[in-house]
């Protein structure tokens, strides 16, 4: 059968080796082919930007912003507006060939760099791909380190939406992103750049709690309602704080109720969201079964980020996006950084719908961030020392919609009662409503929030290491049980790599990007590993006994 694309950038792709007709996330060939232009061109832009320093110049703030913003778009389930990254296409080229005015030599720079957008953009598409690089070895650490990037790409663009930047952190993340594009670089080289990019994903992971944590305090143990009121109301999935508290400064005395889905279920811990009376709870589960959900909720939604499934016609009119996620058909609310944008017609709509259908009641707790858990660090280490915890679990990263992810569930069922699962990202969603109770007040499942909040974890384990005084952080009472599904998941793993993490399970399958001899260097380096089945993963991580 012809191939008409090639993609192996998330945990689902076709038969874990590649989608090749269209992708599983419902990404088409045609689409398939201009995110693939689009990561070329920003890898050209890159290059010259990255020229641009080295002659000591300075890179305007709106050109780091654009790249960040073209790599974010193209994360798994963000964009499939082909018409959308088109536009970014031509808009990278407008800006690149500005910037190459500015150099003083020209030269050395690749052929990503000097294409001025000429030719048939569907025919250099496929010769741009992940397939154009013929060396098995080099191809995954390129794909590696471009998909660890991308992840870098989200932290960065949600920091930037609340005004904070680190110029270091752009510099190293175009550098690294032009240096795929060096045939020079050797297995060697690149092995070095990829932990080098697991160094700039701890940046990236702390200028973005620097930035929520500064705009809305730090978060603190909430009980969520996860049940629904008699209003109408606008359901938020994704992950941009900063559209989240502009729709809702926009609804209040509206008559309007605002619930968050999946990734979102965290902005309920921070303190300056608990202020909005409108602020009625979340809806709903991981954002695989948004298909359902966003059906019952019955009033509109709106899409901050990535996670967007192919909508139902039953809905789509009621589907919103924003920033870098787009979906043909669905009405996109415009806005720059620094804009204060305008969700006025999300909200008409709104009040025309009826209030959602309840599927679920109670209530779930969360908001066991850093801060939160160093607060309580006394009452957790008396805990350890007493033996009432005996280990910690890290269970972070993605949800999907693959049966095996049961597994999931099935082992946090299976832990043994002394042991407390540390968690961020939408993997909670496979546990956080099972009744596990707690340990001594401490509840077993300390949720810090967004995928993107596991820099929290990184924390809680270093200041257990400290206080413990402990040499080596592998020495800690902790086992790293993650799951992974796009390219956030990549930066959290090379930066728990960085930060000296080893044995670290990956599932519920290892990425289709790792060549065999790529695979083998993390697993003789790291001990990367992947599971196996629930019985067996119990009886290695607690001994025979459990």
């Amino acid at each position: 059968m012809e191939q008409k694309m090639f993609c192996y950038q998330c945990q689902e792709t076709a038969g874990c080796r590649g989608c090749t007709q269209s992708g599983v996330c419902g990404k088409t060939p045609d689409v398939a082919a201009m995110q693939d232009l689009l990561v070329y061109v920003s890898r050209g832009i890159c290059a010259v930007t990255t020229a641009l320093r080295g002659e000591g110049r300075a890179v305007p703030a709106a050109i780091n912003q654009l790249i960040t913003l073209n790599l974010f778009a193209t994360i798994t389930n963000a964009n499939f507006d082909k018409e959308a990254i088109v536009a970014r296409i031509r808009a990278t080229l407008d800006a690149k060939q500005e910037l190459l005015s500015q150099l003083d030599h020209t030269a050395d720079l690749p052929e990503a760099a000097l294409w001025d957008g000429s030719g048939d953009w569907e025919q250099k598409a496929q010769t741009v791909g992940v397939l154009s690089t013929e060396n098995e070895d080099i191809r995954s650490l390129r794909e590696l380190i471009t998909y660890g990037l991308k992840g870098l790409s989200a932290y960065s663009k949600h920091a930037n939406a609340l005004l904070e930047q680190d110029e270091e952190l752009d510099a190293f993340l175009q550098r690294a992103l032009a240096a795929t594009l060096d045939d020079s670089l050797t297995v060697d080289d690149l092995v070095a750049l990829t932990l080098e990019t697991g160094k700039y994903g701890v940046t990236g992971m702390a200028l973005l709690d620097k930035a929520n944590t500064s705009a809305y305090g730090n978060p603190q143990v909430t009980r969520v309602n996860i049940g629904v009121g008699k209003n109408p109301g606008i359901l938020v999935s994704g992950h941009d704080l900063r559209d989240l508290e502009m729709l809702l400064e926009q609804t209040q005395g509206t008559g309007v109720d605002v619930y968050t889905h999946s990734e979102m279920l965290p902005a309920h811990y921070y303190p300056a969201f608990q202020k909005y009376p409108n602020f009625v709870g979340n809806y709903g589960n991981a954002w695989w079964k948004q298909k359902e959900e966003f059906e019952s909720f019955n009033g509109p939604i709106l899409m901050t980020t990535n996670c967007i499934v192919p909508p139902k016609a039953s809905y789509r009119d009621r589907l919103y996006t924003t920033g870098a996620a787009g979906y043909p058909g669905c009405r996109h609310i415009p806005g720059e950084i620094g804009q204060t944008k305008d969700f006025s017609a999300i909200i008409e709509q709104a009040k025309t719908c009826p209030a959602p259908t309840q599927i679920e009641t109670g209530e779930i707790v969360g908001g066991f961030a850093h801060a939160q858990v160093l607060a309580l660090a006394d009452q957790v280490v008396d805990a350890v020392k007493s033996g009432a915890i005996k280990k910690f679990v890290v269970m972070a990263g993605c949800d999907g919609r693959a049966r095996s992810r049961d597994y999931y569930t099935e082992f946090a069922k299976a832990l043994p009662r002394d042991t407390v699962i540390l968690t961020a990202g939408c993997a909670k969603y496979k546990y956080n409503k099972l009744p596990l109770g707690d340990i001594g007040g401490i509840p077993r499942v300390l949720d810090a929030g967004q995928c993107n909040d596991s820099y929290s974890l990184a924390v809680i384990a270093l200041k257990l290491k400290e206080v413990f005084g402990l040499a080596d952080i592998n020495d800690l009472p902790i086992v790293y049980n993650i799951a992974w599904y796009e390219q956030k998941a990549v930066i959290v793993l090379l930066a728990l790599l960085h930060l000296g993490v080893k044995n670290i399970h990956l599932g519920p399958t290892l990425p289709a990007f790792l060549s065999p001899n790529v695979a083998k260097v993390l697993v003789e380096n790291f001990g990367i590993a992947g599971i196996g089945t629930v019985e067996d993963d119990l009886k290695l991580f607690f001994g025979e006994n459990a």
